[in-house]
This record gives structure tokens, C-alpha cells and sequence, in this order.
């Protein structure tokens, strides 16, 4: 099951993004309640091989399930 950023938390440090080995990790073209750019991963291309759990400095800003009410696309 593909992973989730949670857009509310996510501060747009994208640590995430590189590290990813198929690029399913997109940047928003908006930004979160906080005023940050927030990131979200394409569900159709991830892998759910954990990458970006291990290298987010943020803790919750990415979950291990696949939660559309959780994160935004645009």
C-alpha cells in the first residue's frame, strides 16, 4: 500500500523527494495551512519501500498508508 504526507504537517523540508527511488514524490502547487510548500506522493507510482518514513526530519508528516483525506494533490 503506497504512503502518505500528511499536508498539514508537512514543512516542505522534501528530504523525501530525492531519496525516493521511482519519483512518486511530487511538490504542490499550493501551500499547507502553515504557509509551507507541501509535498504528496503519487499513489499509482509508489512502491512502499519506506524511504521517505526514514529520511523525514518531521515526525507524522508521513504515514504508511495510503490516506487521500490526509493528503492533498494541488
Amino acid at each position: 500500500m503506497p504512503h502518505s504526507i500528511v499536508t498539514e504537517t508537512c514543512m516542505g523540508v522534501a528530504d523525501c523527494a530525492p531519496a525516493c527511488p521511482v519519483g512518486c514524490i511530487k511538490k504542490a502547487g499550493s501551500k499547507n495551512e502553515k504557509g509551507n510548500d507541501y509535498w504528496w506522493i503519487d499513489f499509482n507510482t509508489c512502491i512502499d519501500c519506506g524511504i521517505c518514513l526514514t529520511v523525514c526530519p518531521v515526525d507524522g508528516a508521513v504515514i504508511a498508508e495510503e490516506r487521500n483525506d490526509l493528503q492533498k494533490i494541488t
